[in-house]
């Protein structure tokens, strides 16, 4: 589930122009809702500093594992058909989505 959500976090960004390159990690404890540590990398190419793109996803995305979950719809039976080629750079997948361009802007 975080791995979908920090993929749709850098696609975010990258398209709301925030940063033209943008890697986004998250890390998580057993136990602990939120996660104990959000990391990004813009390579150099941010119009803001780490710490402020941080700042960001802090306050636009809801990082708990239930709402991730829920936001991306990853109950859904779609991973039959996402077997084959892979689950990234499908048109079709909620964590392909660049829905939150304007809140970032």
């Amino acid at each position: 589930s975080a791995a979908y959500m920090a993929r749709y976090i850098a696609k975010n960004i990258v398209a709301s122009k925030i940063a033209d390159r943008c890697e986004v990690q998250l890390s998580y404890c057993i136990g602990v809702a939120n996660p104990t540590s959000i990391n990004v990398d813009t390579f150099g190419t941010g119009t803001k500093t780490n710490s402020q793109i941080i700042e960001i996803i802090d306050k636009n995305f809801d990082l708990r594992p239930e709402k991730i979950i829920e936001h991306l719809n990853l109950k859904l039976p779609i991973y039959r058909r996402l077997a084959a080629y892979g689950h990234l750079g499908r048109r079709d997948c909620s964590w392909e989505k660049t829905d939150k361009v304007n809140l970032l802007s």
